[in-house]
């Protein structure tokens, strides 16, 4: 296992990350199962574990908390918050109120009295940098959080909300959480540059593309993953975006195969290999999936086999844009584009 300093937080964490999305009922899994999860990945040398309120309606926070149990302190535990956590209109969002209560909520759930890296889920447009990252400081003085960031920021606000820190004398994001793998690159146009620029540690999410790149989606085989159970238009192979990202991906096991690696492999030493990503998250819902990743720990890809790859899916291209989060709300909205 490799590892990697996190940003300018000093907090050293391995080169792949546990992401604990799939426990609880989003991936049907139980505790026995995240426990064992938890148990191979840390033995394997993962050191930091990724949840969130959102995951399962606190269910997966609850499932990580009992499987560090006696261990904390030798994880780096990560959760987030700001996805709507029910009906209740304030239960959701950035601001002061819900993130002094949405933390306190997730700290019981994992039965811990702090966490290492606190994250705000989602842009949230209805609420202010300076109100965001004034709650955030406070929680960071009196210790419920070590540092805090952010996931799926468009650069513009990264780059914004580190003004408004600097401005307002707060402590400032120290990461970002952007989803990133070989068919979506397009956080290499803007989004990777500004974390370099703001000295950002980098958790890559989807690094096998929602199980694109997991050796399981292949030409002329039925698509039987999780995730196409669920939401089986992005694999649906007559639609051109996913045809497109098909054609990549018989092209990139070519190059695995040629490289003796499998596709996984590639997957995440792609991810991996990139200057300005710390660590790649992967979220087993199995301890087969967990195994089968864990092998690209030590990979390390030749500039010849990333230039391959360049070949197949140019830098900076997303083979399905549209599944982007961090769309600016104007592009989504026409009414915020037309006076």
């Amino acid at each position: 296992m490799q590892y990697r300093t996190l940003g300018r937080t000093g907090m050293q964490v391995s080169s792949l990350a546990l992401g604990a999305m799939n426990f609880g009922k989003i991936g049907r899994t139980t505790q026995d199962e995240a426990t064992a999860i938890v148990d191979a990945a840390l033995e394997a040398g993962i050191n930091v574990i990724d949840t969130a309120d959102r995951y399962s309606d606190g269910e997966s926070e609850q499932m990580v908390g009992k499987a560090i149990a006696g261990r904390r302190d030798d994880i780096v535990l990560a959760t987030k918050a700001s996805m709507p956590m029910g009906d209740e209109r304030n239960h959701q969002g950035s601001s002061r109120r819900w993130l002094f209560t949405a933390l306190d909520d997730s700290l019981r759930r994992l039965g811990v009295d702090h966490v290492d890296l606190y994250q705000i889920h989602r842009w949230d447009p209805s609420t202010s940098d300076e109100e965001t990252l004034s709650a955030l400081t406070d929680l960071q003085r009196a210790g419920k959080i070590r540092s805090f960031g952010s996931s799926t920021f468009p650069a513009y606000r990264i780059v914004q909300a580190q003004w408004a820190a600097r401005d307002n004398h707060l402590s400032r994001y120290a990461t970002e959480q952007p989803s990133y793998s070989i068919l979506q690159r397009g956080i290499e146009t803007h989004v990777l540059p500004v974390t370099e620029q703001y000295g950002l540690g980098v958790l890559a999410w989807s690094p096998l593309a929602s199980g694109w790149l997991s050796g399981a989606v292949r030409e002329g085989r039925e698509i039987t993953t999780s995730r196409s159970n669920f939401m089986p238009e992005r694999f649906d192979t007559s639609i051109p975006f996913n045809r497109a990202r098909l054609d990549a991906v018989e092209q990139l096991v070519k190059v695995a195969d040629e490289a003796g690696l499998t596709l996984i492999q590639l997957a995440l030493g792609f991810v991996i290999a990139h200057p300005a990503v710390t660590s790649a998250i992967i979220g087993p819902r199995t301890l087969d999936h967990l195994h089968s990743q864990l092998a690209a720990a030590d990979t390390v890809l030749s500039a010849d086999i990333l230039d391959a790859i360049d070949a197949i899916v140019a830098p900076g291209t997303d083979l399905a844009a549209h599944e982007k989060f961090d769309t600016p709300p104007a592009l989504l909205d026409p009414s915020l584009r037309r006076r």
